[in-house]
């Protein structure tokens, strides 16, 4: 293809005639610094580029040197441990090799081409494989096994396949197509636009624990689900998020750090490699790919680092792994199409957002699920997508909250006065809801307790008691309600303090499981039931939130999860104590 020359320049945005021939989303190099962009839009023989690196000193008469391909990326082994900037150029080579900050019109590829890695063959000489066909595997960390597979629109008999130490480009397997033979690389290259193909979509029914217990217990996602964190600055979205890449129930993490501030990137940069995960004691990097796109780098890479973070998610998958994909946070790609399509001159939509807003975030969404995968196999892999959205002021109303609400089933609302009242996760109770409750409630009830939902429900009506209560209280305070109504708030209480407060620093609370869980919220409930009856009988709210098993269940958060015999064994208590004082109240009564 012949080159094209810029005629205008606008930030990010860069405009080029003579492109006859180049078609839309294909990456162009941008002057003779080989700037790396994107084309969004076509018009005759003009095309706008969208720069993913910084555009000054560049000017009209400047040449852009197409490539004929679109933005792909790199898929083989060597992305697990990776940190990645949004075009998956690697942070580390490139610190190496041109210090703290990226150089512009650096190449470097994603995958290493000089490390040989250790290829294992599971298919035999003469065997037909089709499409998604596992033909060998490499050990890339002590958690993973890396399928190479057969890349998508490929089938036939293998001719050749090797094993032994070979490089990401070397071939390890030729195959005999109806198109001819074909020679098969560890590595497979797949454009970021384009969903990567799968045999089935599968209901998701199977919850995706997360430790937290306000997620898990009343809002859970499941296994190939959708959710997102919407709340104002200070409320705590990327601990939430950093918390689900830390202890999701997930075989694969990708982290997208999308246009956040540099502090929080360093802060998962630094955090994840002492991290160790929570089922085999090895680092949480073993098992986690991480992509950061900080607010200092330029505009146009946060969109193409959501879209790469999900291709490479969607590679895992097609291996059969739950993978869990967090972006942080998608408000940031949303500006960044805003800034982009002011400078196309596109008609704004509502609040100067592009009027294909909602159809990008859907599209982005949609690429979740629980699938099927290609291959005679038949493998069942689960991506589970998690978006933080930062609305300016925590506006609800916002373009690109109310875009997200529409496509993903789970909705975690983040409150201020929450996280101002140090109440984490502050996620509200009475806002928040999750579409996955019916899907998941037979795999609890199986797998758990088949009055998980029973107590989740009865707590929930508690809460919303004392949602009711709280405004007759401020009215006319406490005392004036009857006992039956102070031990709802009681009841309430102990729910937000003992069990959906959490501390995400501290040792054991950071993490529940769910039977810890369903252990604790029973405990709750069964001394709220108990209370109520002694109050019936005559005893004073007050005596009996005196009673010593009350700091018995507060401190339950803090058993580990080994001694939970100890938390089962409050029920006792309570029966013993709440006894006790009802016998000491018939034995008062009895002497005056």
């Amino acid at each position: 293809m012949k080159r094209g020359t810029i005629v205008r320049v606008s930030g990010p945005l860069v405009v080029a005639e003579g492109m006859t021939g180049a078609r839309m989303y294909d990456v162009v190099y941008v002057s003779d610094y080989k700037l790396m962009g994107e084309i969004i839009e076509l018009e005759g023989d003009l095309a706008s580029i969208q720069v993913y690196e910084e555009t000054g000193g560049i000017g009209p008469g400047d040449p852009v040197y197409p490539t004929g391909a679109p933005l792909s990326v790199e898929l083989g082994p060597g992305m697990i441990e990776a940190i990645y900037d949004g075009v998956q150029r690697p942070l580390d080579k490139i610190c190496a090799e041109a210090g703290d900050f990226i150089t512009r019109g650096i190449h470097i590829p994603a995958l290493d081409r000089e490390k040989k890695w250790e290829f294992k063959p599971v298919v035999k000489k003469g065997e037909l494989v089709e499409e998604g066909d596992a033909l060998g595997e490499v050990q890339e960390t002590t958690l993973v096994v890396h399928k190479i597979m057969v890349p998508p629109g490929i089938k036939g008999k293998v001719k050749e396949i090797r094993k032994g130490k070979f490089t990401v480009e070397d071939v390890v397997a030729v195959l005999d197509t109806a198109e001819g033979e074909r020679e098969i690389a560890m590595m497979q290259k797949w454009p970021v636009r384009k969903m990567r193909p799968y045999k089935k979509k599968l209901p998701p029914y199977i919850p995706m624990a997360t430790g937290q217990r306000v997620i898990d217990t009343f809002f859970p996602v499941a296994k190939g689900g959708t959710a997102c964190v919407p709340g104002p600055f200070g409320s705590g979205k990327t601990v939430i998020q950093h918390q689900l890449a830390k202890w999701a129930d997930a075989e694969i993490i990708v982290y997208i750090g999308c246009g956040e501030r540099g502090n929080e990137m360093t802060d998962v940069l630094l955090e994840f490699p002492e991290l160790k995960d929570p089922k085999s004691g090895e680092p949480l990097m073993k098992r986690t790919v991480l992509i950061a796109n900080t607010s200092n780098m330029p505009v146009a890479a946060r969109e193409a680092s959501v879209y790469t973070g999900i291709t490479i998610a969607e590679y895992f998958r097609d291996m059969g792994y739950s993978v869990a994909l967090m972006a942080d946070s998608t408000s940031r790609w949303a500006e960044a199409m805003r800034e982009i399509s002011g400078r196309l001159e596109e008609m704004p939509g509502e609040e100067g957002y592009p009027a294909y807003l909602g159809a990008r975030i859907a599209s982005f969404y949609e690429r979740a699920g629980r699938v099927i995968c290609l291959g005679k196999e038949n493998r069942e892999g689960a991506l589970t997508v998690v978006g933080a959205v930062s609305p300016p002021g925590g506006d609800l109303a916002d373009p690109v909250v109310q875009a997200t609400l529409r496509v993903v089933k789970v909705f975690w609302s983040l409150e201020a006065k929450l996280a101002y009242r140090r109440h984490f996760p502050a996620i509200s109770w009475l806002n928040s809801y999750s579409l996955y409750v019916d899907s998941v409630e037979k795999y609890i009830s199986e797998n758990i307790a088949d009055d998980f939902f029973q107590l989740q429900a009865e707590a929930m009506r508690l809460l919303e008691e004392e949602a009711e209560l709280e405004e007759i209280v401020r009215l006319v305070g406490v005392d004036a309600l009857s006992p039956k109504d102070q031990m709802i708030l009681e009841g309430a209480r102990m729910i937000r303090e003992d069990f959906l407060h959490q501390n995400a620093f501290h040792e054991v609370d950071t993490y529940t499981s769910l039977n810890k869980q369903y252990i604790m919220l029973r405990n709750i409930i069964y001394f709220y039931h108990r209370a109520q009856e002694a109050i019936s009988k005559g005893i004073a709210v007050r005596d009996v939130m005196e009673l010593d098993v009350v700091e018995a269940i507060a401190r339950m958060k803090y058993v580990p999860e080994k001694d939970l015999a100890k938390i089962d064994k409050i029920r006792e208590r309570i029966d013993e104590e709440i006894r006790s004082l009802i016998e000491a109240k018939g034995i008062r009564e009895a002497v005056v």
